[in-house]
């Protein structure tokens, strides 16, 4: 055997990651929102790229469509919607001109009588909402007067957590501004009072007791009660009969009372409102649709609000090469290459989103006809393998896309659940297990709370082989309590139910 230098000529097939891959890759399983931000700054950088502004087929067929014929003229109901009330005898010869609105703006200064804002809708700002801290800030400059108060009131607002607890010790506090503990104790009892009411506590019974307390409801014995929330969040209500020296009634009229109050006032106070789900996919029963197949069962159609149009301006593209130098051509090369490459990126992740939701319905047909207990079991391999896809280009595309069903919008790994064997060789999906626990659960009766072992016992019978761990799995992730609470919880809501008469003041119970 020789050893020494040669040269073989070998043909090999590899999978490289270019940066249009990369690209296609990161589109697919990018939500709606993020490829718009990403068309936009595409059409920013590259001036071969432009919106398509052509009307789609379904804006053509609108336009295509006869408006609507007027009504008479001698019609009632014409007079009536189209006319405020004194309006209908008016003469079209107005001659008083002062309430007329004049297009053109006068001078700054606006009116002289000031009847009018002569500015226009699109003139006026959005009154934004202000944060929980500069309404605290606000009541505080109202109620304190020394500017050592006014300090002291700020370091507190400056240390509230968003839920509206103030974690921080008076002592703690006092140090660090060099104050007296009983003045930031003082102060901090007063902001107590701001609103919303509850502010500034330590402790969940403290921020009922000021809420009691500013509705004159703070009595012995709804003081016992906040001393002792554990046992009525273990319902454990014969204690705190005992505790509290009340009867069924009054204890029932006392935990109502705290359901109406606010645990944690200052949360939700700052949030934005949550974001509008906009499904990448529209979904419909095929009676009546156009276009659908005579055995069709639901018509598929991406949202058009949520699909990027996009055109290569090729005449752009060749005017500018005339006359160019090497080192333009080759920019223009390159952004001709990345729109071509862009475009048809959007198309593929579009018909792919397309391809792999409609394998979903198909699969899923029993979800849409019947309910959630009608939900199958579904991998990603079973939707990979129909739609002759890998399992990862799958996961991409159900990731973080939506589709709007008759059933309300859903997220398309909704769709994928475990599966749970049956008593007959059959499969059930883990989340209609968890509905079907559910719904056993809500149809309780406060002489009838089901175990774990009588739901495991109820389920086998209905032919689904499940353990009891796994029963006491899916019920705490419901969050649904064990059936000691349950029981407890129900025994209260019959108190609650059985009580005789109008509730007693908080003198009387005292």
């Amino acid at each position: 055997m020789a050893i020494g230098p040669r040269l073989d000529l070998r043909h090999t097939q590899s999978l490289v990651m270019t940066p249009q891959l990369r690209q296609a890759i990161k589109l697919l399983q990018s939500s709606n929102m993020e490829v718009i931000a990403f068309v936009e700054e595409e059409l920013e950088r590259n001036p071969l790229l432009e919106r398509d502004e052509r009307p789609t087929p379904e804006d053509a067929q609108t336009a295509r469509e006869p408006a609507a014929a007027p009504p008479p003229a001698d019609s009632f109901e014409t007079v009536a919607a189209a006319t405020l009330p004194g309006e209908a005898e008016a003469p079209l010869d107005i001659r008083d001109w002062s309430n007329v609105y004049d297009s053109d703006p006068p001078a700054r200064g606006g009116r002289a009588d000031f009847d009018e804002d002569p500015r226009g809708i699109d003139e006026l700002a959005v009154e934004r909402r202000r944060s929980l801290r500069e309404e605290l800030g606000e009541q505080a400059r109202l109620a304190f007067d020394d500017p050592q108060d006014r300090r002291i009131a700020a370091q507190l607002i400056a240390l509230l957590h968003p839920s509206g607890r103030l974690l921080a010790e008076d002592a703690a506090i006092a140090a660090a501004l060099g104050a007296e503990p009983a003045r930031v104790a003082a102060i901090r009892a007063r902001m107590q009072r701001f609103e919303p009411t509850g502010m500034f506590c330590r402790s969940l019974g403290e921020c009922l007791g000021v809420q009691l307390a500013e509705r004159n409801r703070l009595d012995p014995a709804m003081a016992a009660l906040l001393e002792h929330l554990d046992l009525l969040a273990q319902r454990d209500m014969r204690g705190l009969m005992r505790l509290c020296g009340v009867d069924a009634e009054d204890l029932a009229e006392m935990v109502a009372e705290i359901r109406q109050l606010d645990p944690k006032p200052g949360a939700g106070f700052d949030d934005d409102p949550p974001p509008v789900v906009v499904p990448d996919v529209l979904m419909r029963p095929a009676q009546g649709a156009p276009g659908a197949a005579a055995d069709a069962e639901w018509v598929l159609e991406l949202n058009p609000e949520t699909l990027p149009r996009l055109l290569v301006n090729r005449g752009f593209h060749a005017r500018a090469q005339v006359g160019a130098t090497r080192e333009e051509r080759a920019f223009l090369s390159e952004k001709f290459q990345a729109a071509n490459w862009l475009v048809k990126s959007l198309e593929q992740r579009a018909n792919t989103i397309l391809k792999v939701a409609a394998e979903i319905v198909r699969r899923q047909d029993a979800f849409f006809r019947l309910g959630v207990a009608h939900l199958r079991p579904l991998i990603l391999r079973d939707v990979a393998e129909a739609v002759e896809m890998h399992e990862s280009t799958v996961s991409r595309v159900t990731a973080n896309k939506y589709i709007a069903t008759p059933r309300g919008n859903f997220e398309l790994k909704y769709f994928f659940t475990t599966a749970i064997g049956g008593m007959a060789g059959e499969t059930f999906s883990a989340e209609a297990i968890r509905y079907r626990i559910r719904a056993m659960v809500s149809a309780e009766t406060a002489d009838n709370i089901l175990s774990d072992d009588a739901i495991v016992a109820t389920l086998r019978g209905e032919g689904v082989d499940i353990a009891r761990r796994t029963v006491a799995k899916y019920r705490e992730a419901l969050r649904i309590p064990s059936s000691v609470q349950r029981k407890r919880e129900k025994a209260g809501m019959v108190f609650s139910q059985n009580g005789r008469g109008p509730a007693r003041s908080a003198p009387e119970r005292a």
